[in-house]
Formats: C-alpha cells, sequence, structure tokens
C-alpha cells in the first residue's frame, strides 16, 4: 500500500545528490585572489593576457592556486594575503609598463575556494549581497529632458533633409519645447510635407495649425516617445557596465528602478572615489581621415616625423595610422551601430547610422575622397586610439559600413564600442551610502545564526512532539533547506537580508506542511483506520491542503516579483523557490523516508507520531485521556 516505484526513489536519490553538489560551494569560503580586467573599452583579456600574467608570476617566483581566464578576467586565486599584494605589484608592473596610462586594471579581490571539479560541473556559491558583503550604492538618475530635446534634435535635421531631397519648400523647421514646428507659405506646400513626414518620420505625429501662416506642428507619438526613454536607459545601463568592468568587481548589481533612475551596486569596493571617477567618466568618438601626403605614409613607417596638422595613433593591433586633425564627425551623430555580413563577400561588416546632419557631413566627404582611408578614433581618459581606419569604397550618406579583414566576434566588440562610448543621457547621482565589510560580515554572522538557530530548535520540537515521524519530518526540512541553496547557487542569484529573511519563512512554511502531515495522520489513527492506510490516507488529505495554502502564497509571491524592485524582488525569488521546495519536500521527499521505513511492513501495529488522543476511549473510563500508538 506504502511502497513507492524504484523510479520515484531514482528520483530522490538524483536530486539529493545534485542538491549536496551545487550547495558544497557555499561552505569553501573565499580565497584572496587577483583580477585583471580591461582598464579600457578598446583593451581585451584573452588567453595572450592569461599569458603575460602567468610569466609574471613565474618571474617573480609565485605559484598560484589557480590560474584561468573566467569570463571577461584573469584571476589568480592564492593562499595568503601577503602573496595576494606581492603578485598585484608583479602583474601590474607586467601589464601595464606605463603607469600614467594603464590599460588593464590590476585590483584585489576575494574568489571562491571551490576546487576545480566543482567549478569545472559550473557548481559556484551563490553571490552575496551589498548588505552582506560591504561596498557602495550609488542611484543615479538619468536626464530624460536632455534625451527627449537631443533625439527632437535629430529629427528636425532629419525633417529639413527629407524636405530638401523631396523638393518642397517649406518656411522653416523650428523646434519648440517638445515639438517641431514646419511652416509653410500655402497649404498645398504644408500637405506635401505632412506626407513626406508621415512616410519618413514615422516616430512623430503631426497636426495641422492653419492661420495666416499655416503650420505643421509635429510631436512624439506616445509608444516613440516611450521608446526613446527606454533606449536612453539601456544604453546608458550598457556603457555603466563597461565602465564597473574597470574596478574589477565581479557581481555588480546595475539595473533600472523606476523609469528613469539606475541602481549601481558595488560589492567589495570601498574606493567611493574611484568608483564615482569611473561611472562619471566620458568617451567621445571621432571620425577623421587619415593623412595620405607622402609625409604621412613617411610617419606611419617610422621614417619620418608626424606632418604639421595631423596625428599619430595606434590601431588595436599595434600599427599606427597618421590622421589628420580635422574632426569628420564625432559620436554624437552616430545613432546605431550593428554587426552584419556583407551580402557580396560574405565578410563581417558593421553597420553604422548617423543623424541626418551626419550623413549630409559624410555623403560630401566620402564624395571628394574616394578611395582613401577614414579612421574611427575613440577617445578616453584624455587619450585617443584608433579603432580602425577602412578606406571609402564609394559615396557614404546617413548610412554605411565598416568592414575589412575582422571576425564575427571582432565585428561585435567593434559595434558593441560604437554604441556604448558614451552615455546616452547625462545622469546624476542623487543617492550615495557606503556599507562597511565589518557591517556585512556581522549581518552574514547573524542571518546565518538565525536560521541555524530556528531550524535547530524546530527540529527539536518536532522530534520530540512527533517521535519517529517528527525526525523524518527534520530530515525533509534539512532536504528543504539544501534543495534552495542549491537552486540558488545554480541560478547564481545574489542573496541579501531580505533573501536570508525570505529563507528562514521558507523553513517554517516547509514544517508548517509537515504538521499537517503528520496531524491528520493521527487524525486517521483517532478514527481507528489501520497504520498503513492511516499513512496513506494522512498523506492524501493533507496534500490539497498543502497545495491550497502554498498557491495563495506563491500568487503574492509572484505578485512581489512583478511588481515589486531591488529587495523586494530578491525577498520574492527565495520566497517562491521556498514554497516550491517546500511542497516537493514535505509531500515527495517525505513520504518517500515513510514509506521506505514503514511500507514494507505488512503487520504493521502501530506507529511512532507522538500521542493520539482517542476521547470516545477517554469518556468510557470517565474523562479524556491520552494514549500512546
Amino acid at each position: 500500500m506504502n511502497r513507492y516505484p524504484l523510479w520515484k526513489y531514482a528520483i530522490i536519490l538524483v536530486t539529493l545528490l545534485v542538491a549536496v553538489i551545487y550547495t558544497l560551494p557555499n561552505f569553501y569560503g573565499e580565497a584572496p585572489a587577483v583580477q585583471v580586467s580591461a582598464g579600457k573599452v578598446t583593451a581585451k583579456v584573452d588567453n595572450g593576457t592569461l599569458d603575460r600574467v602567468e610569466s609574471a608570476l613565474k618571474a617573480a617566483n609565485l605559484t598560484p592556486n589557480q590560474l584561468a581566464l573566467e569570463g571577461t578576467s584573469v584571476l589568480a586565486r592564492f593562499d595568503s594575503t601577503d602573496e595576494q599584494i606581492k603578485a598585484k605589484d608583479a602583474i601590474e608592473h607586467a601589464v601595464n609598463p606605463d603607469a600614467a596610462d594603464p590599460t588593464y586594471v590590476v585590483a584585489l579581490n576575494l574568489v571562491s575556494r571551490s576546487p576545480k571539479w566543482l567549478s569545472s560541473i559550473n557548481a559556484k556559491p551563490m553571490y552575496l549581497g551589498l548588505d552582506l558583503r560591504g561596498g557602495v550604492h550609488f542611484m543615479l538618475q538619468v536626464d530624460m529632458r536632455a534625451a527627449i530635446s537631443k533625439r527632437l534634435d535629430t529629427l528636425a535635421n532629419d525633417i529639413r533633409q527629407s524636405l530638401r531631397e523631396k523638393d518642397v519648400r517649406h518656411g522653416g523647421v523650428v523646434r519648440t519645447g517638445d515639438s517641431i514646428e514646419i511652416r509653410a507659405r500655402d497649404a498645398a506646400t504644408l500637405e506635401a510635407a505632412r506626407r513626406v513626414i508621415a512616410d519618413q518620420i514615422t516616430d512623430l505625429q503631426v497636426v495641422e495649425q492653419p492661420g495666416a501662416e499655416p503650420r505643421l506642428v509635429a510631436s512624439f507619438k506616445p509608444q516613440a516617445l516611450q521608446k526613446v526613454q527606454t533606449d536612453a536607459v539601456k544604453q546608458n545601463i550598457t556603457t555603466l557596465h563597461n565602465r564597473v568592468n574597470e574596478l574589477g568587481v565581479a557581481e555588480p548589481v546595475i539595473q533600472q528602478q523606476g523609469v528613469d533612475r539606475v541602481i549601481v551596486q558595488l560589492p567589495g569596493v570601498q574606493d567611493t572615489a574611484k568608483a564615482k571617477d569611473i561611472l562619471g567618466r566620458t568617451a567621445t568618438l571621432e571620425m577623421r581621415l587619415v593623412d595620405e601626403s607622402a609625409e604621412g605614409r613617411a610617419a606611419e613607417r617610422g621614417d619620418g616625423p608626424v606632418p604639421f596638422g595631423a596625428e599619430k595613433f595606434l590601431l588595436r593591433d599595434g600599427q599606427p595610422v597618421i590622421v589628420k586633425r580635422d574632426v569628420i564627425l564625432t559620436g554624437d551623430s552616430l545613432t546605431n551601430a550593428q554587426p552584419g555580413f556583407d551580402s557580396q563577400t560574405q565578410q563581417p561588416k558593421v553597420d553604422l547610422t548617423v543623424d541626418a546632419k551626419g550623413g549630409a557631413v559624410m555623403k560630401r566627404v566620402s564624395s571628394e575622397n574616394l578611395k582613401k582611408r577614414m579612421a574611427i578614433i575613440l577617445f578616453e581618459k584624455g587619450k585617443g586610439e584608433a579603432l580602425t581606419a577602412p578606406v571609402i569604397q564609394a559615396e557614404l550618406g546617413n548610412r554605411f559600413q565598416i568592414s575589412g579583414s575582422m571576425s564575427v566576434n571582432e565585428a561585435n566588440d567593434l559595434a558593441l564600442l560604437l554604441r556604448a562610448g558614451s552615455l546616452a543621457a547625462p545622469m546624476e547621482i542623487i543617492e550615495e551610502r557606503t556599507i562597511g565589510p565589518s557591517l556585512g560580515a556581522e549581518n552574514i554572522r547573524k542571518g546565518f545564526l538565525s536560521v541555524i538557530g530556528g531550524f535547530a530548535v524546530i527540529c527539536i520540537f518536532m522530534s520530540v512532539y512527533y517521535g519517529l515521524f517528527g525526525i523524518f519530518s527534520s530530515i525533509s526540512l534539512a532536504f528543504n533547506l539544501l534543495l534552495l541553496i542549491a537552486i540558488l547557487s545554480m541560478m547564481q542569484a545574489t542573496l541579501t537580508l531580505p533573501g536570508m529573511a525570505a529563507m528562514a519563512l521558507a523553513i517554517g512554511m516547509a514544517i508548517d506542511a509537515n504538521v499537517l502531515i503528520n496531524e491528520r495522520v493521527r487524525e486517521e489513527l483517532r478514527n481507528g483506520v489501520s497504520p498503513q492506510q492511516a499513512i496513506q490516507a494522512g498523506y492524501n488529505h493533507a496534500w490539497a491542503t498543502i497545495l491550497d495554502s502554498n498557491v495563495t502564497s506563491l500568487i503574492v509571491g509572484i505578485a512581489l516579483l512583478a511588481f515589486g524592485s531591488g529587495p523586494v524582488r530578491g525577498f520574492a525569488v527565495v520566497h517562491c523557490l521556498g514554497l516550491l521546495t517546500s511542497m516537493f519536500s514535505a509531500v515527495f521527499f517525505s513520504r518517500g523516508i515513510v514509506n521506505f521505513w514503514y511500507g514494507r511492513q505488512k503487520k504493521l501495529k502501530s506507529l511512532s507520531v507522538g500521542t493520539v488522543w482517542r476521547p470516545e476511549e477517554g469518556y468510557r473510563r470517565g474523562g479524556p485521556t491520552d494514549e500512546a500508538v
């Protein structure tokens, strides 16, 4: 009656094994390490960087426990902080020969001590949030007015060019506030302008205002206005990610809050001034013509000085290129950059889109300089670097492409650099907090003690009150906690104080389900059914109640997840996962143990489920009594 088929026990064993493996990394602690990450958006961390770091450590007679390329950083782990500091100095000297212009960020860090075999199966510990590890917290507000104003200026230029191309003689295109006015001398011209705008500028809605000088008033469509705001926040978040990587922070939190705010949390970073400096840094793009004169080519070969009116920059492969000082376009004109493939050569390329003003400039300059090179230069930290210098193959306009000998990954990287070189709209820090590491450690200690203390007290109570069934409940409770930590570790979730509170709440919900099951079993015994039937009926009847109560709690958790943000969402994630693991452990896993223990006993006479009070027997004896079953 109470026997699981073999496949159900197999599921339990596999789940238990997976839960143990993916929980293990959380108990190994952290090791001192040196992290090498890109200090410029043009710098790449690859196997070449790994070899340089390895050579530097060998030269310094330092042997790391582990040296590997992980993601976009090189991590070298050590046994002690002394070796860590010596290694940092050695690596810094090797990868950044020019200390005034560092290409890489060499930072001290703490990484998991998990053994290689756990890392090889992607078993990693949970990240600790700002409140548990310490660090800095910023809330930045995006200047939406500036983003909208910039987009309106671009659209006004697009309207002027479109009307010019269609030979529509307007009386002026002027931006006033949040709208663009297009004036015309007569109704026919106004109608022609309206058709051009409707066909080519789909982001705008147009209203006609009659009068002595009729005019069109164009404003953003609601969905277009929302897209401008959304794109501005997204591009700023992408740029912030690139900049935060320079700090060597392993698990930064950069997320949108509300419509126009961005939260940046940097766990482990205590240097607030450096963090603010990097977050507020600006990067600019410039497009310039390469100096193709004899003096310029000689300077490229190293046979002569840089000509007057030109500058020397290095390409990404280290080759020099001499470019003229005159700037053709800046990054402000660039509206989009996407990787792709050339339809004729099938080679990777990057498609660039500039605004109307930039398109007109590109058309003029390209037609005058066919078969000559044009360099795209990124300025950062006051220094410039040539991203690429392609040959102008044809007359260019609003849209043109960069192609050449580059791989798919290089095309993707170049498109990302061009898109994320600068912020889409200015941002201002409106909130700043610093949390010390000692406070984080204290929070971890107290949170750990509260979870373990509550768990121990509940186990003792259940074992005393429900006997052997209480021990089964305690085992399933431990399995629930193990499974919850394993899932959070697999998801690489960031554990915060609200998350620990949700974990403690999940323990309470799990033990509530076990109490329901044990009481249902007692009730069946009280009604006089046999022990085997009591187990089956108890679990079956309790399941409906457990499902009802957990589903209602799950709805609340999903609502918090959908509408909450920050710590509320962190609480909701652990709460929802805790409910699911609670139902699995209390019903499926717990019954598996009970079935394994009692299911094979054909002549089972009693259950160790504490005391069962039978009122009819108490009344027969003159009053209520308890009977141990």
